[in-house]
């Protein structure tokens, strides 16, 4: 089908949609590390899904996605873990409406120091809006050496 063949994107255009993935990915990570789950929310259309080897929840609505996302920072924080950031490792544009991006997320504690990661893989998907909206995420978990 012609309308899922993957393309071959100039360097100018990867550049601005690298961009622009980051930057939703960067208040994505704000939003969690401040434990606004309404702000993290806005990222997420629905439906959606997120899955992992414990996990498998499907998002109906962004109520859900809310509540999930507004008691990540109190679970992050009772490890340790203060702040974190978007670091893309990879990412594959599907035409212009879709990117999987590979992204690892550091554990960073009260002093300024890395002390672990987790990576997860995100499927957004452009909204009619022109608006780039988690759709899905892959979570692979902790890297090793990280509790």
């Amino acid at each position: 089908m012609p309308g899922n063949q993957l393309q071959r994107q100039p360097p100018g255009k990867r550049a601005a949609q690298r961009g622009e993935l980051q930057e939703c990915l960067d208040k994505l990570a704000r939003a969690i590390t401040a434990g606004d789950g309404k702000a993290a929310a806005a990222l997420w259309e629905a439906p959606a899904f997120v899955i992992g080897d414990s996990m498998a929840m499907p998002i109906s609505d962004l109520a859900e996605a809310e509540t999930f996302f507004g008691g990540a920072k109190e679970q992050y924080n009772d490890r340790g873990i203060v702040d974190t950031r978007a670091e893309i490792v990879d990412e594959e544009w599907i035409g212009d409406r879709v990117v999987v991006a590979k992204v690892r997320w550091p554990y960073i504690d009260d002093a300024g120091r890395v002390v672990g990661a987790e990576r997860s893989d995100y499927t957004f998907r452009r909204n009619d809006r022109g608006e780039l909206k988690v759709r899905s995420v892959l979570m692979r978990g902790l890297e090793p050496g990280t509790h």
